[in-house]
């Protein structure tokens, strides 16, 4: 289960897009609005958004998307009980909406259009709302026992439209290269030579850099909004890790290439010394002096001068 976030302030636009005949849509949840058609439902959501006329984004539009394995056990009903404790779960509450599946796509999916103005006339926060929205969708999953897709590996790319389609070919190409490469010069020269351009982001008059964005195809991504993991910070904490783990591969190859050069350094000093250990310092024998007859017989004169 993943969800797709945007706001906006047509809501006519976005009722007639989830309504669409040609969807085959259904409606499987509402709250708040009359349903005779498409005009009275944009109607009652215009109305209430009038009431907080500060806000310029009213319009809230979520898409909920289901792998294509959960497609037989999700009926009607059960997509519409997960998706309102995905909006009770989100801070989505007291306000205006209605939740339209579509069957146009093989695996199933909903949008939900709500009014960001409540019952009240109170702004319905969306603080933080991708962030909170990952961490509830990963829940859900788990606790409806869904399916856990492998995200961005199983995006089928002829389906996408721009600027999707750049953002995913982006994603492709920094995984490579991110991977291979070993500091900020090397990258951006290799993705300059595939039409990618890189802007860092400074925080500040600072020279802090605090951020990166990356134009293709003539559109610009923030790192963070490409991946999470291709923000600024973790890119360049994986060139220091590849650069860190290059030159430790090449230390170890000089090693092995010396050891190549020399390889009886320590079997040597064991030849030398004996294998078994029978000339080392505490085994050695002590030095005898060389023969000397003289010597010989001045010891035994010695000797017979005393006994006499």
């Amino acid at each position: 289960m993943i969800a797709k976030i945007m706001k906006g302030s047509d809501f006519r636009g976005v009722v007639y897009y989830i309504l669409n005949d040609e969807k085959g849509t259904k409606i499987i949840g509402a709250d708040g609005l009359f349903l005779e058609n498409n005009d009275t439902i944009a109607q009652g959501f215009i109305g209430q958004a009038q009431m907080n006329p500060r806000v310029t984004k009213a319009v809230g539009h979520i898409a909920l998307s289901f792998s294509k394995e959960d497609a037989p056990r999700l009926n009607n009903a059960a997509m519409a009980q997960i998706a309102r404790e995905y909006m009770e779960r989100m801070g989505i509450r007291d306000t205006q909406y209605i939740i339209g599946r579509h069957f146009d796509r093989e695996h199933p999916h909903v949008h939900i259009a709500f009014n960001r103005i409540d019952n009240n006339g109170k702004t319905i926060s969306d603080r933080n709302d991708r962030f909170r929205s990952e961490r509830i969708c990963k829940e859900l999953t788990k606790k409806y026992g869904l399916h856990f897709a492998n995200g961005k590996e199983q995006v089928k790319i002829d389906r996408l439209r721009e600027p999707d389609k750049t953002k995913y070919e982006l994603y492709q190409i920094l995984k490579t290269e991110v991977g291979r490469c070993g500091n900020w010069n090397v990258l951006v020269n290799n993705l300059k030579r595939q039409g990618i351009d890189v802007e860092f982001k400074y925080k500040g008059q600072t020279n802090e850099i605090q951020g990166v964005v990356f134009s293709m195809n003539g559109y610009r991504f923030n790192g963070s909004k490409v991946d999470r993991r291709l923000s600024y910070s973790k890119i360049d904490a994986a060139l220091k890790r590849n650069n860190h783990e290059g030159r430790q591969i090449q230390a170890n190859q000089q090693q092995a290439n010396r050891e190549e050069i020399s390889p009886i350094s320590n079997s040597g000093s064991d030849l030398i010394n004996g294998s078994l250990g029978l000339f080392t310092p505490s085994n050695q024998p002590e030095e005898q002096p060389p023969y000397d007859p003289y010597l010989r017989n001045k010891k035994k004169k010695k000797q017979r001068k005393i006994n006499w």
